[in-house]
């Protein structure tokens, strides 16, 4: 009995090796690299390393622009995440309900603009959002406020018309993971509901969203780690600008570790911090919702 379960281990590693040197290759050492580039300055055209403790991270603490990336990406996490979670949550029942015709129609269009490369969502927004672009032209047509440089080119509008865009990219992915769990639920406890008087609403609120609670839970969490690593968008269409008005933390990021020759330290430092927001974040709101079940 000895020998087999040896054997099985052996076989179960043998299996498991590609997968475990490719965790500690591409994974495991990077992660540990960063860490300790983060106490260090590094100079990547001599590449020189000198080790300077925790002056990275007391840098962060008093760097204005990290608290300005910082805000931004809060304040866009807040505003793109509750959006596109009711979104999703609302087209997913309705597409789940007896009342949708051409179910598999919807979910298919809706669902598109998840798996359209994000550069090419990025490079028809900008057109739509230029000063001439449609968006533009048809407010002005109707006679509604409009932009005078352009949505992107103006620190009023500039994040919340990249939000906006990644609201409406974002919420078909949502809506085909809400419809996974809705259609997880067994009907037999809506027929019973149904039996007792139970209307669409009540069934909604006292069966639908309590046994939904874990897909809510996790569509929150990846919605927010996505969110908080904006980065794709921000450097397609605004470059952090007009005047830092959509820097944020993973750009700012990205601009010290490779568009600087000395600042890879300072940046693996930002990196480590940025974790920590996203670990605090995804904790907190699982807290919540679990609270509140």
């Amino acid at each position: 009995m000895g020998n087999l379960k040896k054997i099985q281990t052996r076989y179960a590693f043998t299996f498991l090796s590609p997968w475990i040197v490719k965790l500690l290759i591409f994974w495991m050492y990077p992660l540990l690299y960063a860490l300790y580039l983060s106490f260090t300055k590094y100079k990547s055209l001599g590449n020189t390393t000198e080790f300077i403790g925790l002056h990275n991270y007391q840098s962060i603490m008093v760097d204005p622009l990290f608290w300005k990336a910082l805000y931004n990406t809060i304040l866009y996490t807040l505003g793109s995440v509750p959006i596109a979670t009711f979104f999703a949550l609302l087209l997913a029942v309705l597409l789940n309900s007896k009342l949708s015709k051409f179910p598999s129609f919807y979910r298919a269009g809706l669902f598109l603009p998840s798996v359209t490369s994000i550069i090419v969502i990025t490079l028809i927004f900008t057109n739509l959002y230029a000063k001439d672009g449609y968006i533009n032209s048809l407010l002005q047509m109707i006679g509604l406020p409009h932009s005078e440089k352009g949505f992107l080119l103006e620190t009023s509008t500039a994040l919340m018309s990249v939000m906006a865009m990644d609201i409406w990219l974002s919420t078909g992915y949502y809506m085909m993971l809400f419809l996974a769990g809705l259609q997880s639920i067994p009907i037999d406890i809506y027929e019973s509901a149904e039996l007792q008087g139970a209307n669409a609403f009540q069934k909604l609120i006292k069966i639908t969203l309590p046994l939904l609670k874990p897909t809510l839970v996790f569509v929150l969490v990846i919605a927010t780690i996505k969110s908080l690593q904006i980065f794709v968008e921000v450097y397609t269409m605004t470059k952090g600008g007009p005047l830092n008005s959509t820097l944020t933390v993973v750009y700012l990021i990205f601009t010290n570790a490779f568009e600087k020759t000395d600042a890879m330290g300072y940046g693996a430092a930002l990196a480590y911090v940025l974790f920590i927001v996203i670990a605090l974040f995804s904790y907190a709101q699982s807290k919540l919702v679990k609270n509140n079940g």
